[in-house]
């Protein structure tokens, strides 16, 4: 057979050893890179499915199990890392509150006397005494027929009762308010006679067929209870008041209105000029846009409710139409002081300097204040819940770690700042550097993976200076959560009524909202407090509306005549001399 008549595959075939060797060696390397890229693939299969078995068993235990971030078993934490909270709180000298081997953890009182670890559990004091409660009494007498009989006839005596004590509930009742202005006739030199109508008093909803005890009685159910327009006008009609919807929402809406113009504008200014720490968050809702005959009713957009707690004076929400840093910059411009917040982007503009607000921001101008952030470690100790519930030791051990700072701090809450300060230094630095330590150490173990136990190491550390921020201060909390709690207060009222008619309905629900929150945390009764108002801010000096926050409430209406405030209308007598609110009540007691 000649070289012609070979095919390719035979003339192809290597003529030597070397070539052949070649040959193999380029297969081989090919085939060692296809094994390594098969390796690649197949970790990065087990990476995404153990990502997503963390994911699962995350959502499996919010679905099924509890929402609440609590660790499975507290106790079992605590013996599981024992020994390195032992060198921790043997170098930070904790007061005696390190837990030994010999008792239980949630037995170990610290030097000062007071229980660590889980509180006692309550065992209760017995039936309560009903009797004390100020409530209407009625009295049911239950008799037994013959026996009764007997008594008529001499042949039986009654010898006491035997009495048990309830609750009943009496459904509430409308009542009709007749308002008299009184009318004289008067009679001049010329015979000529004239009638003359008293004034009526200013008021907040002239011409309503609603009293303020009545607007305040809706707002109240609507923002303090949740319940949606048409629930109460449900309830209005069953209770043979039959009132619309539309009327219940213009009166909410001219009431809202009214005291975002005055008290809640005095409010926010108060808390801006005197405010110490502004803690804040925000949460979404829901915005019903303005119907269009050309386009029809589009669907809602979504906005946004930010809260501000300052200090403990005011609780303040802000609609936003758009949750981005410029209005949240905005909300807070001429604030000076610390701001704590989670770690989220939005509020990164409240901390730029001038060059920074120019770069990033144009638009705005930097309003010359300086503002500090205060960290959350509560938002930290979320990731590392979150680790733990996808099985992870690093989340587990975190877990403890942390649970160590926060029962330390927790110990010396009710002292004066100073000292806590001082505690702090002297008995938590310790903790807090030796977690901050070690999750240095883990992110390089972690560092090319991907999961929830690198998010927390990751959040942790990029934290660092927010979240050792306490230590300057020992007015200064760990946690943000009373903001958490400000917007949760939204979140379960949204789900009753899903979403706000509009943008200025949603301006007028969140200053309701600020008033009857600020009202609960200076413990007055929201909806009498809001009845006061409406029947108030007509007749109140519109430069002193400060007088009316609930911060200095209980003040104001101490030099108010009870009889004129507890009417429905009528004239109020205004005190002529304001109100010292150059600071609040506890902080005027602090400093004296």
């Amino acid at each position: 057979m000649s070289a012609r008549d070979s095919g390719p595959a035979e003339q192809a075939m290597p003529t030597s050893v070397a070539e052949l060797q070649a040959l193999l060696a380029a297969e081989r390397a090919a085939a060692e890179q296809r094994i390594a890229e098969l390796e690649k693939e197949r970790d990065n299969l087990r990476a995404s499915h153990e990502r997503l078995r963390q994911e699962l068993e995350l959502w499996k235990r919010r679905l099924f199990i509890a929402k609440a971030e609590r660790a499975d078993n507290e106790q079992q934490l605590r013996l599981e890392f024992a020994e390195k909270l032992r060198q921790l709180d043997a170098l930070a000298g904790t007061l005696g509150i390190a837990h030994n081997d010999s008792a239980a953890p949630d037995e170990q009182p610290a030097s000062d006397g007071k229980p660590r670890g889980k509180r006692a559990k309550n065992r209760g004091t017995g039936r309560r005494d009903l009797r004390s409660l100020p409530l209407e009494e009625e009295r049911v007498e239950i008799a037994d027929p013959h026996l009764e009989t007997l008594v008529q006839e001499g042949k039986c005596v009654r010898h006491g009762f035997e009495e048990r004590v309830t609750i009943a509930h009496k459904r509430a009742s409308k009542r009709r308010v007749i308002i008299a202005r009184v009318r004289y006739k008067t009679v001049d030199a010329e015979g000529n006679t004239d009638v003359i109508t008293t004034p009526a008093p200013a008021e907040m909803l002239p011409g309503a067929i609603a009293a303020p005890s009545l607007a305040a009685h809706v707002i109240m159910e609507n923002i303090g209870k949740g319940l949606p327009l048409f629930r109460i006008e449900d309830s209005f009609g069953r209770d043979g008041v039959s009132i619309d919807r539309a009327t219940l929402g213009r009166w909410k809406k001219h009431i809202g209105d009214k005291l975002a113009e005055t008290v809640v504008k005095a409010m926010h200014k108060h808390a801006l000029a005197t405010a110490f720490c502004i803690s804040t968050d925000a949460t979404g809702v829901s915005v019903q846009p303005i119907y269009s005959h050309e386009k029809g009713r589009g669907p809602c957009q979504k906005s946004h409710f930010l809260v501000m707690i300052a200090d403990r004076d005011h609780i303040l929400y802000e609609y936003l139409e758009k949750e981005n840093g410029p209005a949240i910059y905005r909300r807070f411009r001429g604030f000076s002081g610390h701001v704590q917040a989670d770690a989220k982007s939005v509020f990164n503009l409240l901390f730029a300097d001038e060059e920074e607000l120019a770069r990033k921001a144009p638009d705005l101008e930097h309003d010359g204040c300086m503002r500090v952030e205060v960290g959350c470690w509560y938002h930290c100790r979320r990731r590392f819940w979150e680790a733990a519930v996808a099985k992870s030791d690093v989340g587990r051990e975190g877990l403890a770690r942390l649970g160590r700072i926060f029962e330390l701090d927790e110990s010396w809450r009710d002292k004066p700042p100073s000292e806590i300060k001082r505690l702090r230094q002297q008995h938590l630095r310790v903790h807090v550097d030796g977690f901050l330590a070690w999750v240095e150490q883990e992110r390089v173990q972690f560092a090319d993976q991907r999961g929830y136990a690198r998010t927390a190491l990751e959040y942790a550390n990029n934290q660092q200076d927010a979240l050792t921020r306490f230590f300057d201060d020992g007015r200064l909390v760990l946690t943000n959560n009373g903001a958490e709690r400000g917007v949760k207060a939204i979140a379960l009222g949204r789900k009753a009524w899903l979403f706000c008619g509009s943008d200025d309905h949603a301006r007028s629900t969140a200053t309701l909202y600020s008033l009857v929150a600020s009202a609960r945390l200076h413990r007055h009764d929201p909806e009498e407090y809001l009845r006061c108002l409406i029947r108030l801010v007509p007749q109140w000096p519109a430069d002193r509306m400060i007088e009316l926050a609930p911060l200095f409430w209980a003040r104001t209406r101490q030099r108010l005549d009870a009889n004129q405030l507890a009417a429905e209308f009528g004239t109020i007598d205004v005190p002529i001399d304001p109100l010292d609110t150059s600071a609040s009540p506890e902080k005027q007691s602090a400093s004296s």
